[in-house]
């Protein structure tokens, strides 16, 4: 009788272990884990359910984590874009208030206008950077590293230890079961049976009883998480899109400002020569002016200067010159029929002075093309 005994009090043993294996694969802690099972079904099913919502918060975790750190990277980067390209900005104001020598200051405004509409887009690029710093980054470390998710967390691992207390003692109750019915009679066995199962329903009720405070916390920081992530991503989103429609507005006022000098350049009408006005002199007086650099009582001499060409113009005789836009020429003789005579390019000859505006400054680069 007591070798059957033996033999059965093994094979529930094996059994135990197998059922306890099985529900181990099935509902192996994530958190923790644990050697035995409770093979409650409402435990169980707990125990599941803050597996699945640890899981959750864990992954959200690490999301917010993930934009904090890309959030924190853009920033650095914006910053010493910001960095360059304000310096950009700066140069070519000043390129646009010193250089005042190119063809109706053209250049000069179109630098002017590029380096201030460049200042406030970095302006703009500054906002943008300290709105997701403040709207998105902030908040989300704060969550990441905040005492509402490891307070949760710390309980789920206090349920976690108290589900494998519980689960040891309902080993130890499951030998003393074993004992009072292989020792019929003995007293003691009974009442240390007694004390193991009273201490088993009291670990289960407070496993309990924890594991649905543990359950609440996780689903209440899983719906925080979620609900902070996409307010912090729409926030992203929106200031993003505030800043490129601000930078659009500028940009398209800066082309509308460069696209008006430009058109009315060309709009400009090129001054036409007077038809009245008499030709220039023929090639032998170009000759001698040129020989003793007078000319005749009836002209108006002037000293030496230089002028720009705002005008092209064909030279329809040997003794004038072809003038193109942006060409410098030293003007040496303006007379007061309208023509003007002087060198540029290596020849010299005759021109419609009103095709060139004087010039106090020349670029150095400017001043070798005129010889």
């Amino acid at each position: 009788m007591d070798a059957i005994r033996k033999q059965a009090t093994k094979l529930r043993e094996q059994v135990a272990k197998q059922q306890q294996a099985v529900l181990k694969q099935f509902a192996g802690g994530v958190y923790g884990g644990s050697d035995n099972v409770v093979t409650d079904g409402a435990e169980l099913q707990q125990h599941q359910k803050l597996e699945k919502l640890y899981i959750s918060t864990r992954a959200g975790k690490h999301f917010q984590r993930d934009i904090v750190r890309g959030v924190e990277g853009y920033i650095v980067t914006g910053s010493k874009q910001i960095e360059i390209c304000t310096k950009l900005s700066e140069d070519s104001k000043k390129y646009g208030v010193e250089n005042n020598c190119t063809s109706g200051n053209t250049l000069s405004k179109a630098a002017l206008s590029y380096g201030r509409a460049r200042a406030q887009m970095e302006k703009e690029r500054g906002n943008l950077l300290k709105a997701l710093g403040t709207q998105v980054a902030e908040p989300l470390r704060a969550m990441v590293v905040g005492a509402p998710l490891e307070d949760a967390r710390h309980l789920a691992q206090r349920y976690d230890r108290m589900r494998q207390e519980a689960e040891a003692q309902a080993i130890e109750v499951s030998k003393r079961q074993v004992k009072v019915r292989e020792s019929t009679g003995n007293g003691d066995n009974a009442l240390k049976l007694e004390a193991a199962e009273v201490k088993l329903q009291e670990l289960k009720s407070n496993t309990a009883i924890l594991g649905k405070e543990a359950a609440a916390a996780m689903a209440a920081v899983e719906a925080q998480q979620q609900r902070l992530t996409l307010q912090r991503l729409i926030a992203m989103v929106e200031s993003e899109r505030t800043y490129h429609q601000r930078i659009i507005q500028i940009l398209d006022q800066l082309e509308g400002e460069m696209v008006s000098e430009r058109q009315r350049i060309e709009a400009s009408p090129s001054p036409a020569v007077d038809n009245t006005m008499p030709p220039p002199p023929s090639y032998e007086e170009v000759n001698g002016v040129y020989a003793s650099q007078t000319y005749d009582g009836s002209s108006d001499s002037m000293d030496y200067f230089l002028g720009e060409v705002m005008h092209s113009y064909q030279a329809e005789s040997d003794v004038e010159l072809n003038l193109s836009v942006g060409d410098y020429i030293v003007v040496r003789k303006v007379s007061n029929n309208g023509w003007a005579e002087g060198e540029c390019k290596g020849k010299a000859g005759w021109f419609p002075f009103g095709y060139v505006e004087r010039r106090e400054r020349v670029l150095a680069s400017k001043m070798a093309e005129v010889f």
